[in-house]
This record gives structure tokens, sequence and C-alpha cells, in this order.
């Protein structure tokens, strides 16, 4: 089912682009635009896992480096039933987590420096069992695609204001307005792409996690702290094209800017967290 979710991601960001370049700068705009896509596509497929991480200087560490950390993630991965995943910590005081590669054999589990302060082992642990359900359930691959050709729609959308149409209108070329209506269209697809494939992976990351640990009440805990210090300091390099990835939202924003968020409410989060626990005493 993800394997086909991925191939209509592709084919949709490679359809906006080729859109876009069309617009911009007719039949050689469809070309360039189909070529760059399938570099981004081949480049996102094997590559997205590095540069999500070099977004967000993320390091790789071993089990000399972070023993607490690496013992965690081994324990819960060989309760999950998968291959130890690399693991990368964020230099940043804002507590936040995301899983990225293209398959569980070549999964990365990053955290922040930041959530290995605020919550206790219990509470982190649900949020690595969070994150290893994204792995299980592959949705890595997606949400990583997503970051990068999300990137790319966001570059694109901007060379439309840096270079604007094609110069030539006998050949159906556009005007001014179309490049800054492609530049102000571009990122906002890109967001609602992000909205339409990954507000439900939570709750079924957030299942996971209770089912791998035992302890929902736990997640519910550590989803308010994270959310309560996301919402005073988000994230220094937080991005609207890779925040779908976090467990939850990096981004400062309410109101209006709900209707954009990836992630689904924290409050029903939680809500359904507790109820689990409930329903396991």
């Amino acid at each position: 089912m993800n394997g086909m979710k991925t191939f209509l991601l592709i084919m949709v960001m490679t359809g906006v682009l080729v859109f876009v370049g069309n617009l911009l700068y007719g039949d050689m705009g469809i070309i360039l635009a189909l070529g760059f896509a399938i570099l981004m596509n081949g480049v996102g497929y094997f590559f997205s896992d590095s540069i999500v991480l070099a977004a967000y200087r993320a390091q790789l560490v071993g089990p000399q480096d972070a023993p607490e950390l690496h013992a965690i993630v081994a324990t819960l991965a060989q309760r999950a039933g998968l291959p130890m995943p690399r693991v990368a910590i964020i230099p940043d005081e804002t507590p936040n987590a995301f899983a990225t590669g293209r398959n569980p054999e070549h999964a990365v589990v990053a955290v922040t420096e930041g959530i290995l302060r605020a919550l206790s082992r219990p509470e982190l642990e649900a949020v690595i069992a969070h994150e290893l359900g994204h792995v299980k359930h592959r949705d890595i691959l997606i949400g990583s695609l997503a970051a990068v050709l999300a990137q790319a729609i966001m570059f694109v959308s901007r060379l439309a204001l840096w270079f604007g149409p094609r110069r030539d209108d006998d050949e159906g070329g556009g005007n001014a307005l179309v490049a800054i209506l492609v530049m102000i269209l571009g990122p906002i697809a890109a967001i609602l792409l992000q909205m339409a494939i990954s507000r439900s992976r939570e709750y079924l990351a957030d299942d996971y996690s209770a089912h791998v640990t035992g302890r929902p009440d736990m997640l519910a805990s550590a989803l308010g702290r994270l959310e309560s210090y996301n919402q005073q300091v988000p994230m220094r390099d937080a991005q609207p094209a890779t925040a779908h990835m976090m467990i939850v939202s990096p981004l400062r924003g309410g109101g209006l800017m709900g209707l954009f968020s990836t992630h689904p409410p924290l409050s029903r989060r939680i809500e359904r967290l507790n109820a689990m626990a409930v329903q396991m005493r």
C-alpha cells in the first residue's frame, strides 16, 4: 500500500514541477522541469536521509557517544522486530524527534539534545517507539521524499520571481502575474500535499508506540511537554518542507495556520492515548 502511495507522491510532485515549468517557459520549461524532477526523485530516494539530517545539522552518534540513547533504540527496535537504525542527535535545545530513510534497513532515528533533557526515560522510550512506528509502517520513505520534493517545488516557485516567465509571448508565454502566482501557490501546494500524507500516520505511530511500550500515558505526557516547548521556542532550523517529519510540529502557528498543519491536533492525540491507557489497566 505504501509503495503505491510513494509512486503517487512522485507522480504528483513531478506533475506540479512540469506544470510550473510549462507555465513559465512553455515546451522548454516542460523538458527542464521533467529532467529536474527525475533528478530530484533519484536524489530523494537514495539521499533523502542525508539531506534531511544535514538540514537540521544532525550528527550520527555511536554507542560510545550516547550509550543510554543507543540502548533505548536497540531495545525497542528488537522488541519491534526491526533492524537497528542509525541514531543521530540534532544540536537544538527545543525537544523534538523524527525518523528518516528509504526503508527499515536504512533508517535513522534523530532526536534533539533538548529532548534528552526534557523527558523522563519512559517518555523518551515512548517517543522513540513512535518513530519506530513510522519505520515499521514504511512511512519514512514517503515523508523523506515529500520533504525533498517539497523543497524542490519551493525552489522552482522562487525561480518564478528571480527569472520570471519566458519573454516569447508568441509561443504562449506567461506574464509577470503568472510568475507571482506560481511563487505563491508552489509552497501552498507542497504544504497541502504534506498534510495529505502525514496526518493519519501520526495516529498510527501513536498506536504503535502504545503497543510496543505498553505505556500510552507516557507518550501522552511526552506530547504535552513537547508541544509546550515547541510553541514557546520553535526549533532554530525548522522548515515548512520538513515539519511533517517531526513528532510534533516545530512551527509556531494557530488559527488559520492550523488549517495547514501537517499534524493532527495534539489534544486529540493525547485524548486517544489517555483512553488507551485506561483500557490497558
